[in-house]
């Protein structure tokens, strides 16, 4: 499941991706647009500044920018920075494997052997998925919506 970490981390990075022309952008702006607490997404924004994906300025016309393109920001990487291993299990982690307390063997486990195909499917949509795609797919969605 998605944490409201990672949820929030992508909502700030496509505020930055349609608000941002490569000048720094408010903290303050971007959680007061996003209903955001300002402390949790400056921890948010913090690691990933941290993992290169947005770059920072202070002072007068600070704030946040996108470090990369959006086309090379990929969705996977973001939630990775975020929430750790994308796996649904310790066991089915293709990073940071760990064996369940109580399994007997993890090649014979059916559960784990299912959640590897889980994993791989998220992964391989998750690191296809970059920035731009995420965001041409909110506006898609936005010009689809009628109003009375």
């Amino acid at each position: 499941m998605l944490s409201n970490k990672a949820k929030y981390g992508l909502k700030a990075l496509l505020y930055l991706a349609e608000h941002g022309d490569g000048t720094p952008i408010l903290i303050a702006e971007i959680a007061e647009s996003e209903d955001i607490s300002k402390k949790f997404l400056d921890a948010i924004l913090l690691e990933l500044r941290n993992a290169g994906l947005v770059g920072s300025k202070k002072g007068r016309g600070g704030g946040y920018f996108l470090a990369k393109p959006t086309d090379q920001i990929f969705i996977g990487t973001v939630i990775r920075v975020l929430d750790g291993p994308i796996a649904p299990i310790p066991c089915a982690s293709r990073t940071a494997y760990r064996p369940c307390d109580d399994c007997g063997s993890v090649q014979e486990c059916a559960i784990r052997g299912l959640m590897l195909d889980v994993r791989d499917a998220m992964a391989a949509i998750l690191d296809s998925t970059t920035l731009a795609a995420l965001h041409a797919r909110g506006k898609a969605a936005q010009t689809l919506m009628y109003y009375i």
